[in-house]
C-alpha cells in the first residue's frame, strides 16, 4: 500500500516542465499514475508503482510517496484529502489513568484529539464520500472504542479540549480573566484551581495583556473547571516553567481520584514521564502519515521512543537513539576572553522590581537562563538587546553586533520563508556550512517557499530561531526556543546553538524552561529568582552543575537518571530518592 502526499503550496507546474509526469514510467506506459488539476500534480495511489522517481526528479520537494504495510489500510482513522495527510489508528482512552501520546510535529497528536473531542468526525481513509457518526461507530464495533465514540456521539460521554496554541486566545476571548473563568466553571474549582496554578492575580486582567505561560494555565483552568468524562491536554507545559509544570501535573492528576480520562499530548519528556500512566508513541512521516502504536507503560514508551525502536511491531522510526549526558559537559573556559561584562543592574515596572548581579560571557560560551515565570529573565535579555534601559548599571562591550529572538511570534514575520532568511544571512545563506548547520538541522527545506503569516507554532519557531541565527551577529539572545518543538526538533535546535557559537567564537545566552535541552545547550547558567510580578534577582553566572542543583533547590524538584537511556526523570515527591538526593544536595546530577 502507498500513500501519496503532494505540497500543493510547493508545487510549481508553471516552472518545472512537468517533471514528474515526464519522468513517471506508468505515464510511459499509458496509465495516468501522475497527471494535473488545477496546475498542481496529483498521484493516483491506486495506478502509481512506488518507484520514487518522480520525488527524487521533482525541483521543489513537493512530493511525497511512503509504502506502507497492506495490513493498516484495516486500520485507517483520517484522510485530509486526496495526496493530504493521513492517520492510522487510535489510542484508547481509559478511566481513572493519564495516557500520553508522544510524538514529532506533523505526526498526528492535535488530529487524534480533535478527533477524540468529536471536533473532528473520522472519515476512516474515505475523504470523498466521509462516513456517518452511526458508520464511526460501527467501525469500531467490538472493541474499546466503540463505547467511547457511541457516548461521544449521542452526548453521553462529556469532552473538554485544551487546543494546542494558547497565544491564539486573546483574539477568540475578550473581558476580564476571571469573569470569563466564572462563567465557565461548572465544578466551583476556579478558586481552588486557581490557588494551584498561581493565577490570582491576573483574574483581574485581560486576556490580551497575559504573558504565554498566564494564558496556558487560565487555558488550563477554563478546561478542568468544566465538568466532563474526559479531558484533552495539548502541550499544556509551552511557556510554563518546570515548577509551573510540575504544579500543572499534580492538578491534571487530581482528576483521576474522580476516575476522569485523561489524554495529555506533551514534548516535555520529564513531564510526561511524571505526568502519564501509559504511554502510545506516534511514528511515521511528518505531515505525510502517523500510525498511533499498541500501548506501553510509561517508562517503557519513554526509551522506546529514544530508542528509535519498536520490538513488538518491529518497527524503526529513527536511525539513531537520543543520546545524553551521564556527567556534567566540562567547564567553558570563557572568562579567559569577556566579550560583555555588566555591573549590578536594577529595572523596575511600576511594582515589579529587577535586580540582575554582575557578570560575563566569554567567547565562544553559551549561558543558559533558568527561573520562574514573571521575575525578569526576559526584561534582562530585552536589556542586552537594547530594548530596555536599566535603572541603574551599565553594560560594558566593544562595537558588538546582536541578533535577538523574542518570545513571542504572532504577527513577526511576513513573507516568503526563503527571502527572510536570504536577508538575514546575506551572502552567508548560499554557503554550504549555512545548509549543514541551519537548514538541514532545523528542517527547514520543506518551509522556505512557505508564506511565514501561515506557519504552524512549531514551523514559526523554527524559522524565527534560524533568522536569529543566521545574521552576523556577537552575541545571541533566544527567549524560550524550544516552544511548540517536538522532541527531537528541541534537541537540534540544541546542538545547532552551540555548534554556531564554538565555531564561530560568538556567545550566546538561552532562556529555556525544558531542562533537557538547557543541559544540553549551556555552559554555564543564571537562575532567577524571586515573587512573580512583584521582585526579581538574576544571580551570576555559575558552572552548570552548580547552576541546575541551585534551581532546582528553590524548585524543590529532584532528577534521577534512567538506567537504560540515562535520561533524566523527575523523582515523584517525598519518594525515597527524592528525600536521599535532597539530604546530599545533589539535585540533578546524582
Amino acid at each position: 500500500m502507498r500513500v501519496a502526499v503532494v505540497d500543493k503550496e510547493r508545487c510549481r507546474s508553471d516552472k518545472c516542465d512537468l517533471v514528474c509526469i515526464r519522468f513517471c514510467p506508468m505515464v510511459r506506459s499509458r496509465r495516468e499514475a501522475i497527471r494535473l488539476e488545477d496546475a498542481k500534480a496529483y498521484v493516483s495511489e491506486d495506478l502509481c508503482s512506488g518507484c520514487g522517481i518522480c520525488v527524487r526528479k521533482c525541483p521543489f520537494d513537493a512530493l511525497r510517496i511512503v509504502n506502507i504495510p497492506d495490513e493498516l489500510e484495516t486500520d485507517h482513522i483520517h484522510r485530509f484529502g486526496p495526496n493530504a495527510f493521513t492517520l492510522y489508528r487510535l489510542p484508547v482512552p481509559r478511566k481513572g489513568a493519564v495516557i500520553g501520546l508522544l510524538g514529532r510535529n506533523g505526526i498526528g497528536k492535535t488530529t487524534v484529539l480533535k478527533i477524540l473531542s468529536g471536533e473532528l468526525i473520522p472519515n476512516l481513509g474515505n475523504w470523498e464520500a466521509p462516513p456517518s457518526k452511526e458508520n464511526v461507530i460501527e467501525r469500531f464495533s467490538g472493541i474499546a472504542l466503540h463505547e467511547y465514540f457511541t457516548g461521544l456521539y449521542d452526548k453521553s460521554l462529556r469532552v473538554v479540549y485544551k487546543p494546542q496554541y494558547v497565544d491564539k486566545i486573546p483574539k477568540a476571548v475578550s473581558g476580564k480573566v476571571g469573569e470569563v473563568l466564572e462563567s465557565l466553571d461548572e465544578r466551583d474549582m476556579v478558586r481552588k484551581l486557581s490557588e494551584s496554578l498561581e493565577i490570582e492575580q491576573v483574574l483581574d486582567r485581560d486576556f490580551g495583556i497575559l504573558s504565554g505561560g498566564e494564558l496556558q494555565r487560565v487555558a488550563i483552568v477554563a478546561a478542568i473547571c468544566k465538568d466532563a468524562d474526559v479531558y484533552l491536554l495539548d502541550e499544556p507545559s509551552s511557556h510554563l516553567d518546570i515548577y509551573q509544570r510540575m504544579k500543572t501535573a499534580k492538578v491534571v492528576r487530581s482528576l483521576l481520584e474522580e476516575e476522569k480520562m485523561i489524554i495529555v499530548a506533551e514534548h516535555d519528556l520529564a513531564v510526561l514521564d511524571y505526568l502519564s500512566d501509559d504511554i502510545f508513541l506516534l511514528y511515521g512521516e511528518p505531515d505525510v502519515y502517523g500510525i498511533v502504536s499498541k500501548i506501553h507503560s510509561v517508562r517503557e514508551g519513554i526509551n522506546l521512543y529514544i530508542n528509535g525502536y519498536i520490538p513488538d511491531e518491529n518497527v524503526r522510526f529513527r536511525e539513531s537513539p537520543i543520546i545524553f549526558h551521564v556527567k556534567p559537559p566540562t567547564v567553558s573556559h570563557g572568562k579567559i576572553h569577556p566579550l560583555l561584562e555588566w555591573s549590578e543592574l536594577t529595572k523596575s515596572f511600576g511594582e515589579f522590581y529587577l535586580t540582575v548581579e554582575s557578570g560575563h560571557i566569554g567567547e565562544g560560551e553559551v549561558i543558559g537562563i533558568l527561573g520562574k515565570n514573571g521575575v525578569g529573565k526576559t526584561t534582562f535579555v530585552k536589556i542586552l538587546a537594547g530594548l530596555e534601559k536599566p535603572d541603574s548599571g551599565e553594560i560594558r562591550a566593544g562595537e558588538i553586533k546582536i541578533s535577538y529572538k523574542p518570545q513571542y511570534l504572532t504577527g513577526l514575520y511576513n513573507g516568503i520563508v526563503e527571502e527572510i532568511l536570504k536577508k538575514a544571512a546575506g551572502e552567508k545563506y548560499e554557503e554550504n556550512w549555512f545548509r549543514t548547520e541551519i537548514i538541514e538541522p532545523l528542517h527547514l527545506k520543506k518551509l522556505l517557499e512557505r508564506d511565514a503569516t501561515i506557519l504552524s507554532g512549531g514551523e514559526l519557531q523554527r524559522v524565527a530561531i534560524a533568522e536569529c541565527l543566521s545574521k552576523q551577529a556577537d552575541i545571541y539572545l533566544l527567549d524560550e526556543p524550544s516552544a511548540y518543538l517536538d522532541v527531537e526538533e528541541r534537541l537540534a535546535m540544541a546542538r545547532s546553538i552551540r555548534k554556531i557559537t564554538k565555531m564561530s567564537g560568538v556567545t550566546a545566552f538561552v532562556i529555556e524552561h525544558d531542562i533537557v535541552a538547557q543541559d544540553f545547550i549551556a555552559d554555564r547558567l543564571m537562575v532567577f529568582v524571586g515573587e512573580a510580578g512583584e521582585r526579581g534577582l538574576g544571580r551570576s553566572p555559575i558552572k552548570l552543575e552548580e547552576g541546575m542543583n541551585s534551581f532546582l533547590r528553590d524548585m524543590s524538584v529532584t532528577f534521577r537518571r534512567d538506567p537504560d537511556t540515562k535520561r533524566p526523570r523527575v523523582n515523584k515527591e517525598g519518594s525515597r530518592l527524592d528525600r536521599e538526593q535532597k539530604m546530599t544536595g545533589r539535585y540533578y546530577y546524582a
